[in-house]
């Protein structure tokens, strides 16, 4: 199953809808628009049916195929809100919004994820019946927890879910993906340290909480160095630093560390969060100083499923020719939700030689379009055959 001749003459047309998208982006739940597009097409596509306002502002289309006996539902999942960042590509389909773009790549999973699903709706050469899922709030709202605590499994029997995510550096229509801990578990923290501010000529007389702040950032280092196993991967990265103070004479009262900790395993994830507040309340009394952390977990790992990654790298060699094995990915992936509750895989799909995601200059590659489109459908046409 080579890319499908019918994505090829569709390519003008879906481009079409992904730089409009990529012109009005929208942030998080606030994906009115988008939403309101998506909804739109999916009806004009004939799609049997189409439900708005799942997990408050997602859209899941069903196409059932010409046959169902097989009573098999299998979800396909694309995200659609974009990044607070400023855009810098000058390209013709810029973003029209201040401060917003789609940064990641969401508006050309949306569009081949439509693309798809039009020609789903067109053939139905498939038993079964395919559920779209188009999620808002990928990035940093958990939009895939909102669906499924809205009932999105239960609602629709979804048996098994796939998802697809663009990648720069790797060529365009090649894919890659891996079983198991794939996208990394991302949890949040804060360390307020508290100590005794006061002339900074006179530090004899303070409890120095920026000497206390530097000493908790070293010792934060030995989590991974020396707690964790060290064929287990963890990333533990203080990011900000702010003191109460803004005079160069004065020792502050406090200050405040924040950071976030990634992990590949529950039980490396489950390690790490006791030992950072052991060290961080343990290095502020050691100077007389007081740490009070805020940790807030955040994304799970996501965990591919061991059949479905196989059967999905099967379709990605029909459409590509190979699918490489994918390198473990230290950010996190809010499709974790949804594999936590169906068994599934997702895949990463060539974005060729462009900007990295979430960087100003990123663009997504509409060349990645049939490749996408073709995979989307072959994981219905292929899981859910017709006699």
């Amino acid at each position: 199953m080579p890319v499908k001749n019918r994505f090829a003459e569709m390519l003008p047309e879906i481009t079409a809808w992904r730089r409009d998208l990529h012109a009005n982006p929208e942030l998080m739940f606030d994906t009115h628009r988008t939403a309101g597009i998506v909804a739109d097409k999916l009806r004009a596509f004939g799609c049997d049916e189409v439900a708005e306002g799942v997990g408050r502002t997602g859209v899941v289309g069903v196409i059932r195929g010409r046959e169902t006996g097989s009573g098999r539902v299998v979800g396909l999942r694309a995200d659609m809100d974009a990044l607070p960042i400023d855009e810098a590509t000058a390209a013709a389909h810029a973003s029209t919004v201040a401060g917003t773009m789609h940064a990641c790549g969401h508006d050309g999973h949306t569009a081949m994820l439509l693309g798809a699903a039009r020609y789903l709706a067109e053939t139905r050469n498939f038993d079964g019946t395919v559920v779209v899922i188009f999620q808002p709030a990928e990035e940093g709202g958990g939009g895939g927890k909102v669906m499924c605590d809205d009932g999105l499994m239960e609602r629709w029997g979804i048996q098994e879910v796939y998802g697809m995510h663009n990648w720069p550096g790797l060529p365009v229509g090649r894919f890659a993906i891996r079983a198991g801990g794939f996208f990394a578990a991302t949890d949040e923290f804060d360390i307020t340290i508290t100590g005794k501010g006061g002339h900074a000529a006179k530090p004899h007389d303070t409890v120095d909480p920026s000497v206390v702040a530097a000493q908790t950032v070293l010792a934060l280092q030995s989590i991974v160095a020396r707690s964790v196993d060290p064929v287990d991967q963890a990333v533990v990265s203080v990011t900000a630093m702010e003191t109460s103070s803004t005079a160069y004479n004065v020792i502050p009262q406090s200050v405040r560390l924040r950071g976030t900790v990634r992990t590949l395993d529950s039980d490396v994830r489950a390690l790490v969060e006791p030992r950072l507040i052991e060290l961080a309340e343990g290095t502020a009394q050691a100077f007389g100083a007081v740490a009070e952390v805020d940790y807030r977990k955040g994304y799970p790992v996501m965990v591919n499923a061991e059949d479905q990654t196989e059967f999905a790298a099967d379709v990605a060699r029909g459409v590509s020719g190979q699918c490489d094995r994918a390198p473990l990915v230290m950010g996190g992936e809010d499709f974790a939700y949804m594999l936590q509750e169906r068994p599934g895989a997702y895949i990463l799909v060539g974005n060729g030689d462009t900007a990295m995601v979430h960087h100003p200059e990123y663009d997504f590659n509409d060349e990645t379009i049939p490749a996408g489109c073709s995979w989307w459908a072959g994981i219905a046409e292929k899981r859910m055959p017709v006699a």
